[in-house]
């Protein structure tokens, strides 16, 4: 028996999907697509930013541009003077050819080289210092305006995390910082945590406020902290995540792979995306005493914060072809014209679980329940796009369509790869005119 896992409805989708355009980009380009919506990237940086706003609180939004190498979401931060997160000469070169300010870009990632921090001092970027040595690498540039940094914290709820510096490490960080005098600008603090939690960004986040009083008490600017991103995405509804997880098993797979509730990304989150910025500055560091918020406005410190996935919520989504179809015993095997990398969960040994949506233009769409897995159209065996046996409406023919929802966020290019040099697949913009008439198309490079 096949689970069902649907993704949220989504209108702006809905009606793309209803254009036939979907078919006819698939002909044009003659292999697996990703379309995207930028007007969703819009409306989720504006909603980021009147979290802070209804808060009360200074802050500033960078899109972190690892979640995805579209070019028009450089376009889009430029225009709106939002932001960018870069961990790369390639990613920081990209923005700035986008129009992105040097000054409006934040800098992360471990160990970076010298040509990354040469540039980025040049161009006035927000660098967080992930270990001592790199900040002497900074300090050792001579340029011709201060180096501008955050010192990034080690998080000891998450011993094991390898980003950061510890507190003997901070300490002394702050006393080169204060030696090194008007050539470096410590502007604060930041951390990185993994998960998707409230409690343990809030009860950071006082800490780093606590940390800009002391570095301000040596003189130091310290008028910023940042608390990176894990603001969580709500993929699909309360009641069918609930009833996913108590029933899924291996008989629900093909080849009775295993899963544990624990190898997914948490589909559904009740407080997710700027509601979940809303939690944290709404929470109690520590449980007790000022909320964040009220601790940011008593400081005068601004929040940076550097969400992903929650900027690109139903911003895009990854157009499969059906090639072929074969029966097993009680299921079949959908293959499509791509590979499982355009779907980059399986980088972390699990499934992207918002079920694809079949498109069919035949009269039969609806003549009962199919279960399949999707496999890719390469050579191996474990190229699964989607293992779980899907309950599809009807037996999937070549030349239909397999539309995955909502994969901009991380899925759709951050494993992407040519193996047997098939092309990667390109993205396509999809604009609606605000006269309601078809949507229009362009490759967005």
């Amino acid at each position: 028996m096949a689970l069902s896992l649907p993704a949220h409805p989504d209108p702006l989708a809905a009606r793309l999907h209803a254009s036939g355009l979907l078919p006819e980009l698939a002909h044009g380009l003659g292999g697996p697509f990703h379309y995207l919506l930028p007007e969703r990237f819009d409306a989720n940086l504006a909603a980021f930013r009147t979290a802070l706003t209804d808060a009360g609180v200074d802050g500033l939004v960078y899109y972190a541009k690892k979640a995805n190498k579209a070019a028009v979401f450089m376009d889009r931060c430029a225009a709106a003077d939002a932001g960018v997160d870069v961990a790369s000469l390639g990613e920081l070169r990209d923005a700035l050819g986008h129009g992105v300010r040097g000054e409006d870009l934040v800098v992360t990632g471990p160990a970076k080289n010298d040509r990354l921090l040469c540039v980025a001092a040049r161009q006035g970027a927000l660098i967080a210092v992930d270990a001592l040595d790199e900040l002497d690498r900074l300090l050792a540039l001579n340029g011709e305006r201060p180096v501008r940094v955050l010192l990034r914290r080690h998080p000891s709820a998450q011993p094991g995390s390898r980003f950061g510096l510890d507190e003997a490490q901070l300490h002394e960080a702050l006393a080169r910082c204060v030696a090194a005098g008007p050539t470096v600008r410590m502007e604060g603090f930041s951390f990185h945590l993994s998960g998707y939690e409230i409690r343990p960004r809030a009860d950071l986040a006082g800490e780093l406020v606590e940390l800009c009083l002391k570095a301000r008490a040596l003189g130091l600017q310290a008028d910023r902290i940042s608390i990176g991103g894990g603001f969580p995405v709500d993929y699909v509804p309360a009641d069918d995540w609930h009833a996913f997880l108590a029933e899924q098993g291996p008989e629900h797979y093909h080849a009775h792979k295993a899963f544990t509730a624990a190898d997914f990304y948490p589909y559904h989150s009740p407080v997710a995306g700027a509601d979940a910025l809303r939690s944290i500055l709404a929470a109690r560091p520590g449980g007790t005493g000022a909320t964040l918020a009220e601790r940011l406005r008593q400081s005068g410190v601004t929040l940076l914060l550097e969400p992903g996935r929650a900027l690109l919520d139903r911003a895009g989504s990854s157009v499969f072809r059906v090639q072929g179809v074969k029966d097993r015993a009680g299921y079949g095997i959908v293959t499509v014209d791509g590979t499982s990398l355009s779907l980059s969960e399986q980088w972390f040994a699990s499934e992207y679980l918002p079920e694809p949506l079949l498109l069919t233009a035949r009269a039969d769409a609806a003549a009962g329940p199919y279960p399949a897995c999707v496999g890719g159209a390469s050579c191996l065996d474990s190229d699964l796009l989607t293992w779980r046996k899907i309950a599809f409406p009807a037996r999937p023919r070549p030349g239909d369509l397999l539309v995955y929802p909502n994969t901009a966020g991380y899925q759709m290019d951050s494993n992407e790869s040519p193996f047997h040099e098939l092309p990667l697949p390109p993205k396509v913009v999809i604009d609606h005119p605000a006269d309601g008439h078809r949507p229009r198309w362009r490759l967005d490079r």
